[in-house]
């Protein structure tokens, strides 16, 4: 195989932009990713942008990268938050189908030129005169660079809570990168845990949404690139509803059930998205807490 630029390991959201902006570059470039299906995978809640989080979003684009021209492909509710503030705290946010999403940047990546998938597991990273020089895959192929970019996200040594059971896995249905966590760990890198929380999944069919509060989005829809000319008309609406105290019994009498609280996670969570029974303890004097309902694509 033909040494390479740079090699980016994972395709995920921040390996899809590293690559590319690698390859836009002229730099002959690998992504490095367990499955090509799976690159721009949603692992989390299908959502973009947000408070903060869509200034980032905007920031990425300025830079000429994918997400914001992908999320406009695939968004399927379209809100600015904050908007009766100034245009500062503003926050561009949209709710996304996660199946288009991940197509949309597939497809980015494909066509990128000087960019090229190969699918495998890295097991550890190759050095020559004390500089990165390639990776090695299980199975023992060899793969050279000049330069090695890490975009593992969850994957290194992962482990997934779920109420009482704990899987070691990058993310659910994938599993977790274990020898290039101990390279890692060779070379002097102290590893530590990040933790975050996936909200449940809801049958749709089980719920009764005309006794909840709609949240539309927002006419005409707001992109988050400045590039794209033509926005979907089509948008789903989101519902709102609360917990109550009743709600508020039944979390405090399971809390030893939730991994934050029974001592498996030792992590702090994302300071502005807790857990809602994390909500439940840290804000005790709330009646309620806001629940929203959020769709995963067109006719899920």
């Amino acid at each position: 195989m033909s040494p390479f630029g740079v090699i980016v390991v994972g395709g995920g959201h921040a390996g899809c932009e590293a690559a590319a902006a690698s390859a836009r570059c002229g730099v002959r470039t690998a992504l490095i990713t367990h499955s090509f299906s799976r690159i721009g995978e949603l692992s989390c809640n299908p959502a973009i942008g947000g408070l903060g989080k869509g200034h980032l979003v905007r920031e990425i684009d300025a830079l000429d990268g994918l997400m914001a021209r992908v999320a406009d492909q695939a968004g399927i509710q379209f809100r600015v938050l904050n908007r009766r503030k100034g245009p500062a705290v503003r926050g561009p946010r949209a709710q996304i189908d996660r199946v288009r999403y991940r197509e949309a940047m597939q497809r980015a990546i494909d066509e990128q030129a000087n960019l090229f998938v190969i699918e495998g597991e890295v097991d550890d990273i190759l050095f020559e005169e004390g500089k990165a020089s390639g990776v090695l895959l299980l199975g023992g192929i060899e793969v050279k660079s000049g330069a090695v970019v890490l975009a593992t996200g969850t994957f290194l040594r992962g482990m997934i809570h779920l109420g009482d059971k704990t899987i070691s896995a990058g993310r659910l249905g994938d599993k977790p990168v274990l020898g290039l966590s101990r390279r890692l760990e060779s070379l002097g890198l102290r590893m530590g845990r990040l933790k975050t929380g996936t909200p449940p999944r809801l049958y749709a069919r089980s719920i009764d949404f005309s006794k909840l509060e709609k949240q539309a989005g927002d006419r005409p829809a707001e992109p988050f690139s400045m590039l794209t000319d033509m926005m979907p008309e089509e948008q789903v609406v989101c519902y709102i509803t609360k917990t109550t105290r009743q709600t508020h019994k039944i979390i405090s009498r399971n809390l030893t059930k939730s991994a934050i609280y029974s001592g498996k996670v030792q992590s702090n969570g994302p300071r502005y998205c807790p857990s809602i029974e994390d909500k439940v303890v840290r804000f005790s004097e709330k009646e309620s807490h806001q629940v929203f309902l959020e769709p995963e694509g067109i006719g899920s």
